[in-house]
């Protein structure tokens, strides 16, 4: 089996393929500090997919050639975890440099493109350059959609395939579907949060934080609710935190001009304390949306997980990547810069849902055989020859005033 760098691995490892975030057992460690424990996702479910029988990660923040022979000599590859590399900001350190003295194909496993709010994605030549080395190491670059391939072949790599994300193929079962069950048998409903955002984000940071406001409080007045949060350091005080720590957390909320002027009010602050989800193991969020009958909300991951399970799952969509993973996935998603109100009934539709299972079995096969064509010792089943025409595409819900 192989032996696999890994960049950017975003968690500790434990019991081979499971990941958990840094120094699990003292939360009090990190409390105050904020971590997307979705990038651990991301890890984890590639794990899940390869067969390996070591792991260690390629450090990129320094050179040491003695450090780099060895691992010419003792591993078969590096993959860097998928995650939203492809951006204005992105600082990759020394990593060009490593690459260079690196003789080892790096694999790009699901990586991504960020557009801008306004404006045509720039890149730095750094970018450009860890880039470049990346295609030329392999035969091919992992992207998680349309739009990441556009930037891709802009740049000049022409052997970008569009695979998705591993977290979506997690349990490797390549004849997932989703079959949605009555909606008057529906009570369990976790809502993923994202109530930090940045205006490289959300082009509308009102409009972003009261509809998000308004889904929590709708689905609380008609479901058992579960607020799946995934690192800010105030939801996790109250979810984990000791009791002076959720009374710090609840008291920052309040001190945040955003949190008070449009995401929380009295429902908002009750629901804050009493139905908080997060934890540091990925295994925790798995076992938790295998529970519920319903996921929706603004965590990219979060849904993902939840879809990978066969739990059915709506993304409520902000940005260029929430966008991208909804079509590349044919996923039901709210615009939530639209100018309709969101009604789940519009949504509870099994021709909807098909799409979904189309596009996944589609994305399994792009996957499977994307490691493949990589030469990657991997456990996923090989795509069919040839696959059966889709059904024709279920129209677009009307989103019509509640």
């Amino acid at each position: 089996m192989a032996r696999i760098l890994v960049i950017s691995p975003s968690g500790e490892v434990y019991d081979h393929d499971n990941v958990r975030w840094y120094r699990h057992a003292d939360l009090q460690s990190h409390i105050n500090h904020y971590h997307n424990i979705g990038d651990a996702f991301v890890f984890d479910s590639s794990l899940k997919l390869l067969n390996f029988e070591t792991l260690e990660e390629l450090p990129i923040t320094s050179v040491d050639p003695a450090q780099i022979d060895r691992f010419n000599a003792e591993f078969d590859y590096v993959f860097l975890r998928g995650s939203n590399y492809v951006h204005a900001g992105m600082n990759w350190s020394r990593t060009a440099e490593v690459l260079r003295r690196l003789k080892l194909p790096v694999l790009a496993f699901g990586i991504g493109a960020q557009a801008p709010v306004s404006g045509k994605l720039e890149l730095s030549e750094d970018s450009k350059t860890v880039l470049k080395l990346i295609s030329d190491s392999t035969a091919s670059v992992g992207v998680r959609g349309t739009y990441s391939a556009e930037v891709m072949n802009e740049l000049g790599i022409k052997n970008a395939r569009i695979i998705g994300c591993p977290t979506a193929f997690r349990n490797n079962r390549p004849d997932l579907a989703i079959s949605l069950p009555a909606l008057d048998s529906v009570s369990q409903v976790g809502v993923t949060l994202r109530r930090e955002v940045s205006k490289h984000y959300a082009k509308d940071i009102k409009r972003y934080l009261t509809f998000h406001r308004d889904l929590v409080k709708a689905m609380a007045d008609r479901f058992e609710v579960t607020l799946m949060s995934q690192g800010e350091v105030e939801e996790k005080k109250l979810a984990l935190g000791t009791p002076e720590q959720k009374q710090e957390g609840m008291a920052a909320l309040r001190e945040n001009g955003w949190a008070m002027a449009w995401y929380l009010d009295e429902q908002m602050e009750a629901l804050y304390r009493d139905r908080m989800f997060y934890s540091d193991v990925v295994a925790g969020y798995e076992q938790l949306v295998r529970k519920l009958d319903l996921v929706l909300g603004y965590r990219l991951h979060g849904n993902l997980m939840a879809l990978a399970n066969g739990t059915p799952s709506i993304y409520f969509t902000y940005d260029s990547r929430t966008v991208e993973f909804a079509e590349t996935f044919q996923i039901p998603s709210v615009d939530v810069f639209g100018d309709k109100p969101f009604r789940l009934e519009e949504y509870w539709n099994q021709a909807l849902f098909d799409r979904f299972n189309a596009a996944y079995a589609r994305t399994y096969g792009a996957m499977s055989a994307f490691l493949s064509e990589n030469k990657v010792d991997h456990k996923m089943a090989k795509p069919a020859a040839a696959t059966a025409p889709s059904a024709p595409p279920a129209p677009e819900p009307e989103r019509k005033v509640a």
